[in-house]
C-alpha cells in the first residue's frame, strides 16, 4: 500500500506513484530523517548509508538532499548493467544489489548528482521511498517541521505544477544558492 500525506498531515491509501514534496525553509537540519532512513534501510543508524543526506554547506542553510524520481529517469538509462528499474506501484527508482557494480555512471547522470555508493557493500544508494511510506516524510511530520510531505504526481499536475518535482534535482551547491539568497537577501548568494 501506498501512503499520501496531504497539508493537513492525514495519511489516505493511494495506487498513483509518489514524491516528497519539500519546504526548504522549513528544515531544521536535524538529521533525523537521516537517521530514520538508515534505520529503515541498515537497521542501525548510519547516515553515510542513508538514501536522504542533509547538506549544510553554508551555516544556518541546512537541506534534506535525495532523489525526485524523475520522468525521465537518466540514472536507470545510464546503467550499463541493468542495475536500476523503476517501481510500477511507487514510482521510485530501484537498485539491484546484485548487478550493480557502482560504477557511478548514475551519479553522473543524475542532474543533482543524487546517487551515492553506499560506504561498504559499494552499490548505488537512491530512495526507494521506503516502499511507499517514506520514513523522513513521517519523522519530519511527527517533529512538526513539515519540511518534507508526500503528493502524488497527478495530484502536483493537477495543481498546475506539472514538472516542478524536476526543481528538486540539483546539486547541492545549486540548492544552497538559492536557499542563502532566500534566507540572507539575493546578494549573499552570490557568496555560495
Amino acid at each position: 500500500m501506498i501512503l499520501n500525506v496531504f497539508e493537513g498531515g492525514s495519511m489516505t491509501a493511494s495506487q498513483e506513484p509518489i514524491w516528497i514534496v519539500r519546504d526548504y525553509l522549513r528544515c531544521s537540519g536535524c538529521r533525523k530523517c537521516e537517521i530514520a532512513c538508515s534505520l529503515f534501510h541498515e537497521e542501525r543508524i548510519w547516515p553515510e548509508a542513508s538514501r536522504i543526506r542533509v547538506f549544510m554547506l553554508v551555516p544556518g542553510a541546512e537541506f534534506p538532499h535525495f532523489c525526485t524520481q524523475c520522468d525521465d529517469h537518466p540514472c536507470v538509462e545510464s546503467c550499463p548493467v541493468d542495475a536500476l528499474s523503476v517501481s510500477k506501484e511507487t514510482g521510485a527508482i530501484l537498485v539491484d544489489k546484485e548487478k550493480c557494480t557502482a560504477c557511478g555512471l548514475c551519479i553522473n547522470a543524475c542532474p543533482g548528482k543524487i546517487p551515492h555508493i553506499h560506504p561498504l557493500e559499494k552499490y548505488a544508494v537512491i530512495c526507494d521511498l521506503c516502499g511507499g511510506e517514506p520514513q523522513c516524510v513521517k519523522v519530519c511530520r511527527e517533529g512538526g517541521w513539515n519540511a518534507l510531505r508526500i503528493i502524488t504526481k497527478a495530484d502536483e499536475r493537477n495543481l498546475g505544477r506539472d514538472r516542478a518535482y524536476k526543481l528538486y534535482a540539483r546539486k547541492p551547491e545549486e540548492v544552497t544558492r538559492d536557499l542563502v539568497a532566500s534566507l540572507y537577501g539575493e546578494t549573499e548568494g552570490e557568496l555560495v
